[in-house]
């Protein structure tokens, strides 16, 4: 049984200070709480579907579905995005593995990287789909498992990797990098977006105050 355990998602948000919907997840979870999710689960599938994407700075689900073995080389990943058809390089890091590790079986005679395409038919944009519903459906059990306020989806884990990045002081010019933005422009207002509910989650937060006191 592997467990989804909080410790090492609160380790990636311990800078961010103030509670963002787009971030709920990784800061709802204590340090000291697990969600222990049963090996080879449809949820264990989607809670490492939505790491695997972060790790990969926010990679988007259809790039995962896609990523192939042979992008993979001497320890660096090299792929081109299908929205922007940006190509980025990201290294390799053990947690990343760790999750392909887990799915070996199910890959060891395709071509891909995860076990979200299992064959090249023509239907992969089709399944594709399919597994992104599942995946979505079961992250919104997990959400509701640990009490989360906003539907958990694999967005959310790029999201989240922006968040994250500009709370640690990173500059937009590599946030877009990292990201595959096409222009500093398109980063900033993703930024502006998490800006814009980290006022509002405050204004909530005013209001409730005032409120007790009345």
């Amino acid at each position: 049984m592997h467990i989804l355990c909080s410790s090492i998602i609160h380790h990636l948000v311990k800078f961010v200070h103030i509670l963002v919907t787009q971030v709920e997840l990784l800061q709802r979870m204590d340090g000291s709480v697990c969600l222990e999710l049963p090996e080879g689960s449809p949820l264990a599938f989607a809670r490492d579907m939505f790491m695997f994407s972060f790790y990969m700075r926010g990679m988007s689900f259809v790039d995962m579905a896609f990523l192939r073995k042979r992008d993979l080389r001497y320890g660096v990943v090299t792929y081109c995005r299908k929205k922007t058809n940006q190509c980025l390089t990201i290294e390799w890091e053990k947690p990343i593995q760790n999750i392909v590790d887990r799915y070996a079986r199910q890959i060891k005679n395709t071509p891909f990287m995860l076990p979200i395409l299992m064959k090249e038919d023509g239907t992969e944009y089709k399944r594709y789909r399919q597994v992104e519903q599942n995946v979505n459906r079961n992250l919104k059990k997990i959400g509701d498992r640990i009490g989360l306020r906003i539907p958990l989806t694999t967005y959310v884990a790029r999201h989240s990797w922006a968040s994250i990045a500009r709370n640690l002081d990173i500059s937009i010019a590599v946030i877009s990098e990292g990201m595959g933005h096409n222009s500093y422009k398109t980063t900033q207002t993703y930024l502006n977006s998490i800006d814009t509910s980290t006022i509002n989650m405050a204004n909530k937060k005013i209001i409730r105050s005032v409120r007790k006191k009345m």
